[in-house]
């Protein structure tokens, strides 16, 4: 994502991937599915050449990797699938030293985790466009984003939002002042302390919450939380997750665009960019369709209802028309 998968086992990973891209090994397993072109892949502009796929270790990216492995396939490609590598630290590297080709990334943990960037650009096309340039150095070719944007926000549940009819983060900040005890909150341990977490937050809306008024929980917790219980009016949510439309949460809308944008795009390793120019042709199309309420829809038939992620991407091209089954 955006900001969770950046912290998970970072070290381990980094070593791993070391480990692996250092000497050149790829590990990973052929694409099998027997897929052809739909309005993207005509005349198989991929045949003959032989690309890898990767993807960070949570659902929705490994969703992501699984739709550029798949468009690859339709278009004529052998794909190696090495989606699901550990933390975001592995399947960066992959990237850059060329143990894989492509997989989508996000804009924010571009800008700020990857270029060490510590304040991030409030428009979306602008951020994308500074972490494109800047990264060309590290032989990273970003390819156009999509608008689906994994960041950071507050939601309440439809049931009490009834009661408050609560918008924007704005909104939440006027009840605060008003009604102090009205606004609880339920967060992890770390957005609670970060610069681009709460505290940031209350200090770019003029909110000074009572340290009573703050729960902190296990990320998968909170959900639940704000969503059955009365224990925190508010809950810190990812705005892609699939929880948010199976709990029936309202998302409340960062009216100031405090939280960073990670807004999902394809990046590839420029040698093979440079070999296949084509691939910006197969993947803009899919970026364009991609957007957080897809992504919701996505994520929650394989973090709620369990479905296997590799299917839930082909299904979703399939219906777009962007790849036939064979």
């Amino acid at each position: 994502m955006g900001p969770r998968q950046v912290r998970a086992g970072l070290v381990g990973a980094l070593a791993l991937t070391l480990t692996l891209s250092g000497c050149g090994l790829k590990s990973g397993s052929p694409m099998v599915d027997d897929v052809v072109p739909g309005s993207v892949g005509q005349g198989q502009p991929l045949d003959g050449a032989s690309l890898t796929v990767t993807s960070k270790n949570f659902s929705e990216n490994i969703i992501l990797g699984q739709m550029i492995g798949l468009v690859f396939k339709a278009a004529g490609a052998e794909v190696l699938d090495r989606t699901n590598l550990p933390g975001s630290i592995s399947a960066r590297e992959a990237i850059i030293k060329g143990g894989a080709d492509a997989m989508y990334e996000y804009t924010g943990t571009g800008w700020i985790t990857y270029l060490g960037h510590a304040k991030p650009i409030a428009d979306p096309l602008a951020q994308w466009k500074a972490v494109r340039d800047e990264d060309r150095k590290n032989g990273v070719t970003w390819l156009t984003p999509s608008t689906l944007n994994n960041t950071y926000a507050l939601a309440i549940s439809r049931k009490n939002n009834a009661k408050y009819h609560l918008r924007t983060l704005s909104d939440v900040a006027a009840l605060a002042k008003k009604n102090p005890s009205a606004v609880t909150i339920c967060v992890e341990n770390e957005f609670a302390s970060r610069d681009d977490g709460l505290p940031g937050m209350e200090k770019a809306y003029g909110m000074s919450l009572p340290a009573a008024n703050i729960k902190k929980m296990d990320a998968g917790i909170i959900y639940t939380q704000v969503s059955k219980s009365n224990s925190c009016l508010l809950g810190e949510v990812f705005t892609t997750d699939g929880r948010i439309k199976a709990m029936d949460l309202d998302v409340l809308v960062d009216d100031k665009h405090f939280f960073p944008n990670y807004n999902a795009a394809p990046v590839i390793h420029t040698k093979t960019f440079e070999k296949y120019p084509q691939i910006a042709g197969l993947l803009d199309p899919v970026s364009r369709k991609l957007t957080t309420e897809v992504a919701r829809v996505l994520n929650a038939k394989v973090d709620v209802d369990g479905q296997d992620p590799h299917e839930v991407a082909k299904d979703w091209l399939i219906q777009e028309g962007f790849i036939k089954q064979g």
